[in-house]
């Protein structure tokens, strides 16, 4: 399995879990506003969603984290309706429904669609130029784990896992690592007081439909 290289497609396999992430450009921001947050979410529906199963997600001021199971490689694409959220109620950009398309769409694809959509609309929310998210988004499959080295190590992102666990325990430090990041950051003080998480649905205070959590029972993921 190979690792993703800088601006270079990650090559996604079906089957398998991924640890999916970027961050803003020179650690700027991502996120100004709940709207936002809650905009980017309706980007991985609609973009994500067809491809993959998501079984653990957050998003944090300066980055995002996704943990997914790929199912499709490529989809029929859906024409998306595109409207900047600045001064709008965060639903006024997604009243357009989707259309099938003759066309088909990788995930890569759909991932840098989604990311290069939502920086335009932060761009004339803003009022500003330039990239908003690092031009690599990264992605780490954790069910073939090769290309992972060793030990946890301190990134930008904060902690990677690496060989320093039995490769079986690779999804579930990651699930636990990504629910983790608003408490590392200093952002609250438990897990599930992060509203831009997963966590919340996890510990049944939130009853959220991005996640999959059949999906993560089959591979034994416990949110603890």
């Amino acid at each position: 399995m190979k690792q993703p290289i800088s601006n270079q497609p990650v090559e996604f396999e079906t089957g398998h879990i991924y640890h999916v992430f970027n961050r803003g450009n020179n650690s700027q921001r991502l996120f100004f506003t709940r709207d936002n947050y809650l905009f980017f979410i309706e980007k991985i529906r609609t973009h994500v969603l067809p491809h993959a199963d998501l079984l653990a997600w957050c998003l944090m001021p300066t980055h995002f984290h996704l943990m997914v199971h790929v199912n499709e490689i490529r989809m029929p694409v859906k024409s998306e309706g595109y409207a900047p959220f600045s001064n709008l109620p965060v639903r006024a950009s997604l009243e357009v429904k989707p259309s099938l398309s003759k066309k088909s769409r990788s995930l890569n694809d759909s991932i840098g669609i989604m990311l290069r959509s939502y920086s335009r609309a932060i761009q004339k929310q803003e009022n500003r130029t330039g990239s908003l998210f690092q031009k690599a988004t990264k992605a780490r499959c954790l069910t073939q784990t090769d290309g992972i080295s060793p030990a946890w190590f301190q990134s930008r992102y904060g902690a990677i896992i690496s060989r320093a666990f039995a490769e079986d325990d690779y999804p579930q430090v990651c699930f636990d690592y990504i629910h983790a990041n608003p408490v590392k950051d200093a952002l609250v003080g438990e897990m599930e007081e992060w509203a831009f998480s997963s966590a919340r649905d996890y510990a049944g205070l939130r009853n959220g439909k991005l996640i999959n959590k059949e999906r993560a029972n089959e591979f034994g993921l416990v949110y603890r």
